[in-house]
């Protein structure tokens, strides 16, 4: 036992968001036995676990505690009768898994912490505090946004979930002030889940503005009768009282007596035989192994499972037998010659099919090197190919020495060509699309495929993330070794390349191995869940299509791009004169501290506010406020950002991507990125150029056809309104649509009786906002910002749109029960989406429902335009086109000029009819066309 002191650095757990975590985010597991819920333990211990095997290195806390809340009645509800009123009762499964996760910790040997009459956030403050006098360092492992006001003066929080570390400049970005006002600002704007009634009204972002302009809270107070808004001076004069309780039910104590010494929170290694006994005693058989060999002891026998398939999906027991076989590199082969890669291609064919990976230099497939590929034909049994990799630092010139013990590249390539490209085999990735371009490089046309990402995403979507490392620890109980640990971090980072080989064929083979397993585990379940089609029509198809996209880029004029940053600097230059002599003297326009210098201190403009660091803000809403009470310095620096941003994210960052070999950029695609099916452009992202400004064009014209060729745009035209028609049953809509009218003013006649000829171009707006608002859940809040209307006036048009169109409504309704008894929604072709946040309670839940609300449309919409792609290729074959991007309702062609009708005949067929034979939709798809040397003239 050590006493804690300078230099000593304390971890503590806020155990009860682990449990409620790993509760809601694994379906239920039971114990054999008796019946008994564990699946809660099992998350449970699985998070306990990984922190321990993740914090062995040089910042390892030398003192660590997990704190639990314990009972329900704290000091809090004899201040505030209605504390925590509106929280849902716990679970009934849940229930029973609580004394247990306290008796999981101690059998790690943690000091478990809790308190009668204190929740766990209380104690946290208290330990913390006491850490920090007594010279120590404190991470505190919660996302819980209560606990942001310790951070600071050596607390940190780290959010285990998303391995994201949160101080004070994090905080400051979350609540708009530093931690030492986030009590402040909590008072203010109070809190639904906990019932906080906070000043009515009043929500974090103006909560912030308030402190940040008059210091404190009880300064604010003092101060109210000041508020220039009269609804605000009115809250805060009214609810004084309320905001001051407030302010006492957030803010933690830190002085709670009767804990545990913190010198006896030292990190202490857990007995094996009595953490054995423990996950013995819950059944956990994976989880017991894999600890067991951490410690090198025996794993205690267990009875097999009654139900593997319930244990696979909580992840303690992978499904197949053959998955039960451990993950143990000893099993992994190095192939070096041509006769063990010969037998590995002779099982490969006995077998008929295979799990492939392959390791490069880098992240980017157009320009990465090969370094080695990776194979896999059973559990447990895996290969790597080492084929690229160096030795030594290399001479002047940056060469290295090729690594012995390697095949020659062309040798190994030329045995692997004729099994990767057999239609009778089928080759199995994880996010197959880095591997086909990467083999395809290289000759190799990999085809057929399976896609372990992609059928987690049909399965899974809106669950959680599809990555590797979050199926094996999810889905198979193993934890994959760091690509960190193989390749280093910072200035010490090396490439693949110059990984030892011994070291490399454990990870390589390792990747390969998790892939086959996830593979046998997922593809059983797409039938069973009812998301085969999905997977097999609109997925896995679109990979090879993808894939060659990408590769074929986009023509980018540099020299335009070069003119457009070269304008943007004068441009930039001409404003910065413009706003030196509106200030009466030169200064830094970029410094957000100099500019609010000039605004608050010499121009005496009302409205500053200081931060921490005593600088006014600067902020868009700042300046926007300013400019519009006519000042015109504020609107030029507005002017200036505006340019400066887009020389910066476009015109020069785009020169960057341009390839050096091709002379196009090539964006990657994440087909699983978005819940809905929705594509994401990345590296660079090609889908955020600004459509409807004149910079936006310019910007489009740097993107051009190769000489003799046009680009060739085809876009969906209102796609989503179209789908929202069908689904809701919208008579008026639906024959809109077939007689071709202008939705917009057929919906403006509808809702305010004024006729479609000679319509005031300002009714036909506002139905188009309303139209699209609808989508997506628009209120009347929005509505009104959009409109710039007052609110009541935004309501009014929203009931009277509802009342025109009840079948919108109507579907709005079902589709929330739907969700709320499902758990998910679906698209026209059956894609589901999950929804798990559909049944939160305050904030969250308005969110939750009109994402649900949208779900269904878009990704009906995205459904279709993945169908076009996947039929284009075909339809153009033998034309001299190639789709080159997919930009959310529109696909962008490169063609021979000659051949340009034909092409668009073609797609636009393939287009308007993409939907069928699955769906027919009561209205017609259409879809305008342009072409042009570039992207703009193509629009």
């Amino acid at each position: 036992m050590s006493g804690f002191g300078k230099g000593c650095h304390l971890h503590l757990i806020d155990g009860s968001a682990f449990i409620f975590r790993a509760f809601h985010a694994l379906p239920p597991l039971t114990r054999k036995s008796d019946g008994l819920p564990i699946g809660a333990v099992s998350g449970f211990c699985n998070m306990i676990f990984k922190m321990v095997e993740d914090n062995r290195g040089p910042d390892a806390p030398t003192h660590v505690a997990v704190i639990f809340d314990k009972g329900s009645h704290t000091f809090r509800n004899d201040l505030y009768d209605k504390y925590k009123a509106n929280r849902d009762e716990m679970p009934e499964d849940l229930r029973p898994q609580i004394p247990l996760t306290r008796e999981a910790t101690r059998a790690f040997n943690i000091a478990c912490i809790e308190l009668e009459g204190f929740e766990a956030d209380d104690i946290i403050a208290t330990y913390a505090r006491e850490a920090r006098e007594r010279g120590g360092r404190v991470t505190i492992i919660s996302s819980d946004k209560d606990l942001m006001q310790l951070v600071g003066g050596g607390v940190e929080m780290f959010d285990a979930m998303k391995n994201t570390r949160l101080g004070p400049e994090e905080v400051e970005a979350k609540f708009g002030v530093p931690p030492d006002r986030v009590i402040d600002v909590q008072a203010l704007a109070g809190d639904s889940v906990d019932n906080i009634p906070g000043a009515p009204g009043i929500g974090i972002k103006t909560a912030a503005q308030l402190i940040n302009e008059y210091g404190d809270l009880d300064t604010l107070l003092a101060r109210a009768e000041e508020i220039r808004q009269p609804k605000r001076r009115q809250t805060l004069i009214e609810f004084a009282d309320q905001i001051r309780l407030s302010r006492q039910l957030v803010t933690l104590d830190d002085s709670v007596e009767g804990l545990e010494p913190l010198d006896d929170l030292d990190v202490r290694e857990p007995d094996a035989e009595a953490l054995m006994a423990f996950l013995s005693q819950m059944e956990f058989r994976t989880l017991t192994r894999r600890i067991a060999e951490k410690m090198g002891v025996e794993a205690p026998e267990m009875p097999e499972p009654g139900s593997a398939a319930a244990a696979a999906a909580a992840g303690d027991a992978p499904e197949p037998a053959a998955l039960k076989a451990g993950f143990d590199a000893q099993g992994y082969q190095t192939v070096s010659d041509r006769a063990a890669l010969d037998a590995w291609i002779t099982l490969i064919r006995e077998r008929g099919h295979v799990a492939v990976d392959t390791e490069t230099t880098s992240l980017d497939e157009m320009r990465a090197e090969l370094v080695g590929i990776s194979l896999a034909v059973e559990p447990g049994s895996a290969c790597y190919i080492p084929l690229g990799h160096v030795t030594g630092e290399g001479d002047l010139l940056g060469a290295a020495e090729r690594a012995p013990g390697q095949m020659a590249m062309d040798e190994a390539l030329s045995m692997l060509k004729p099994v990767l490209e057999d239609d009778a085999i089928l080759k199995i990735g994880q996010n197959m699309k880095y591997d086909m371009k990467i083999l395809a490089r290289v000759g190799i046309d990999v085809a057929p495929i399976a896609d372990t990402m992609l059928m987690s995403y049909a399965l899974h979507a809106g669950l959680h993330g599809h990555g590797m490392d979050t199926l094996a620890e999810r889905y198979l109980n193993h934890t994959p070794i760091p690509i960190k640990s193989i390749l280093g971090s910072g200035k010490a980072q090396v490439t693949f390349d110059r990984v030892p080989i011994a070291e490399a064929t454990a990870y390589a083979a390792e990747d390969a191995d998790i892939t086959l397993r996830l593979w046998m585990l997922f593809a059983p379940k797409l039938g069973a869940e009812h998301v085969a089609t999905v997977y097999e029509t609109l997925e896995r198809p679109l990979v090879p299509v993808l894939a060659r996209m990408e590769m074929a880029g986009v023509k980018v004029d540099r020299d335009h791009l070069s003119r457009m940053s070269n304008a943007f600097a004068q441009k930039m230059a001409q404003l910065e004169d413009e706003i030196q002599s509106l200030a009466g003297r030169k200064f830094n326009v970029g410094s957000p501290k100099q500019l609010g210098e000039i605004l608050f201190d010499e121009m005496s403009l009302a409205g500053g506010k200081k931060g921490k660091t005593g600088a006014y803000g600067t902020g868009a809403d700042v300046l926007e406020e300013l400019a519009a009470q006519g000042h015109d310095l504020p609107a030029r620096v507005l002017d200036w950002r505006q340019i400066s941003k887009l020389k910066s994210t476009y015109t020069d960052a785009l020169q960057g991507h341009i390839h050096p070999e091709t002379g196009r950029v090539h964006t990657s695609y994440v087909i699983s990125g978005a819940t809905t099916g929705r594509l994401a452009s990345t590296d660079p992202n090609l889908q955020n150029i600004p459509v409807r400004t004149e910079e936006g064009r310019r910007i489009r014209e740097a993107f051009v056809a190769e000489k003799g060729n046009v680009l060739v745009s085809l876009d969906y035209s209102q796609i989503e309104l179209r789908i929202l028609a069908h689904i809701a049953g919208i008579d008026s809509l639906k024959q809109a649509f077939q007689d071709g009218l202008d939705i917009h003013a057929m919906t403006a006649s509808e809702m305010f009786g004024v006729p479609i000829e000679g319509m005031d171009p300002m009714v036909r707006r506002q139905a188009k906002a309303i139209n699209f608002g609808v989508i997506y859940g628009i209120s009347a809040f929005g509505l009104a910002n959009n409109l710039r209307i007052p609110r009541d006036q935004a309501r009014d048009f929203i009931d009277r749109y509802f009342e025109r169109f009840p079948g919108i409504r109507e579907y709005m309704d079902e589709t929330v029960a739907f969700a709320k008894d499902t758990g998910h929604v679906l698209t026209l072709f059956g894609r589901r989406i999950h929804t798990p946040e559909i049944g939160a309670k305050g904030p969250r839940a308005g969110f939750a429902q009109r994402a649900a609300i949208n779900a269904p449309i878009q990704g009906t919409a995205a459904d279709i335009i993945r169908r076009a792609m996947i039929r284009v290729p075909r339809a153009i074959e033998g034309l001299p086109a190639r789709m080159l991007l997919q930009v959310h309702d529109e696909l962008l062609f490169e063609v021979e000029e000659g051949a340009a009708e034909e092409t668009i005949a073609r797609v636009r067929a393939v287009m308007e009819a993409a939907a069928e034979p699955a769906v027919r939709l009561d209205v017609p798809l259409t879809v305008d066309a342009g072409r042009g040397p570039n992207w703009a003239a193509a629009h």
